[in-house]
């Protein structure tokens, strides 16, 4: 077993079943740990009782199986749902050739074998993209994604509706909102001296009849927690301040095995130090 503290993990997705009593906890092989050094390029799982302890993790997405698949690099930020009796996961890649975008795998297990559902992502092919999550609204379900900040430095939040089965792009994407309506996401400048404002890491809820997303920026440096909150996905969003105001986030929110509800995020951003952290919401 492996306990948290020891865990290195970025962007901890957690998938709860209630069936048998446990949890799912997603994350990219690409992420450094001793744990994953043996895994092919892609997405593994690791399974606890307890959110403390951990098993060994399992390869449930692997590249290598994907011979004629389009990208090869950079598998960020894997998050699986549970809709319509099955599993589909969703994570951004990219190719030497192909902007990043974020691609959609079914399977009929959490465990895999998860297989595209489509030959290209569906984010824009032209756009920087990152960060895909499921919202159903209506019955209609929608890709929210970020247009990532290295392309328009500021970065902003989209949406694009997708048909019932996930495989297919509805119309053409719509802006929810840019990093810089939120008065607390702060200009980020890297040591290279590139700067913008950052979008990372949507992801939507329903509480008091809101339609309501958390969502990661920076704020003075720190990696933080941002709100945003609409009476629907084509709506106007308000902007909310900070949730939590260390350097933390990339976050979701998930329900224990009691019902607490939950959010998970990683803490802190930096230097190989990054732990799953969780948090009562």
């Amino acid at each position: 077993m492996i306990k948290r503290e020891d865990l290195r993990i970025r962007d901890p997705f957690v998938l709860t079943d209630t069936e048998n009593g446990c949890y799912y906890m997603y994350t990219s092989t690409d992420n450094v740990s001793p744990a994953l050094s043996e895994l092919p390029l892609g997405v593994a799982v690791y399974r606890t009782l307890d959110l403390e302890n951990f098993e060994e993790p399992i390869s449930v997405m692997s590249i290598d199986d994907l011979p004629d698949f389009w990208a090869d690099r950079d598998v960020w930020a894997p998050e699986v749902h549970e809709y319509r009796g099955n599993y589909y996961l969703f994570v951004s890649l990219r190719s030497a050739d192909r902007c990043r975008g974020t691609h959609i795998f079914r399977s009929e297990s959490p465990f895999g074998p998860f297989l595209p559902l489509s030959e290209l992502p569906l984010t824009p092919a032209d756009w920087e993209c990152l960060d895909g999550t499921l919202c159903v609204e209506d019955g209609r379900p929608y890709m929210v994604f970020c247009h990532e900040w290295v392309q328009i430095r500021n970065g902003t939040v989209c949406a694009i509706e997708l048909t019932e089965d996930l495989t297919e792009a509805v119309g053409e994407p719509f802006l929810l909102f840019a990093a810089d309506e939120n008065p607390d996401s702060t200009l980020l400048t890297l040591k290279n001296g590139r700067n913008g404002y950052i979008t990372d890491g949507p992801f939507l809820y329903r509480d008091g009849g809101r339609l309501k997303m958390i969502w990661s920026s920076f704020k003075d440096g720190r990696y933080v927690v941002l709100g945003a909150e609409s009476d629907g996905i084509r709506g106007t969003w308000t902007q909310l301040p900070p949730y939590f105001d260390f350097d933390g986030g990339h976050s979701m929110i998930f329900h224990t095995l009691d019902g607490r509800r939950m959010i998970s995020l990683h803490a802190p951003n930096y230097g190989r130090a990054e732990r799953a952290t969780f948090i009562e919401f």
